[in-house]
């Protein structure tokens, strides 16, 4: 039997959510990222409630020609911005399952800088 990419993904990403939960005090930061497209959410998983959200298809973001890990970064401030705003300044980071470079990296570097700390 091969195993897929997105079967790998997942069974990285299950192992990670073992170990990472997201509270009310800490909660979680997860993203996901399509061939398009990258989402990041910020989730209480205590209430199992989506407490801020932030994508690439928002109008900021979505009408600029740039490349995808530049999208990313303004992915990051934008939900490190929403977040501050909610009164949320410490996460935990789920980068579900994919490797940590590129927009993943992009994107957690960009929340870092915009004053939530992982």
């Amino acid at each position: 039997m091969t195993i897929t990419k997105d079967f790998r993904r997942k069974r990285i990403k299950m192992r990670i959510r073992k170990v990472v939960k997201g509270t009310t005090e800490k909660p979680r930061l997860t993203v996901f990222r399509s061939n398009k497209e990258i989402y990041a959410q910020v989730i209480d998983d205590l209430q199992g409630k989506t407490l801020v959200e932030a994508s690439s298809r928002v109008k900021g973001v979505a009408g600029q020609k740039i490349n995808k890990t530049d999208q990313a970064k303004l992915v990051g401030k934008l939900i490190a911005e929403r977040a501050v705003e909610a009164g949320i300044n410490e996460v935990v980071f789920d980068r579900n399952g994919y490797l940590y470079h590129g927009r993943i990296k992009s994107l957690a570097e960009a929340a870092r800088e915009g004053g939530l700390k992982f």
